[in-house]
């Protein structure tokens, strides 16, 4: 349930907008497989899943996480 609630942002918004409107579609014109690819599509952002490994789409960084780097020069 935290994961349906959690860290909605536009391309989240976007790919659940695209797949609903794929799903309608798919009603529309009676194809099944518009309409499975439309849940697809949809169930992908409501899961939060399919965008990466740990199904994170976008990474968030805190004032911790960007602290200086050291470099070393290699001859």
């Amino acid at each position: 349930m935290k994961t349906l609630l959690k860290s909605w942002d536009i391309s989240r918004l976007l790919r659940l907008a695209i797949g609903i409107a794929v799903a309608v579609q798919g009603i529309l014109v009676t194809d099944w497989m518009l309409i499975i690819l439309g849940g697809l599509f949809s169930l992908m952002p409501l899961m939060n899943i399919g965008c990466g490994v740990n199904g994170n789409c976008s990474q968030r960084y805190t004032s911790k996480d960007r602290e200086d780097f050291t470099y070393k020069e290699v001859k």
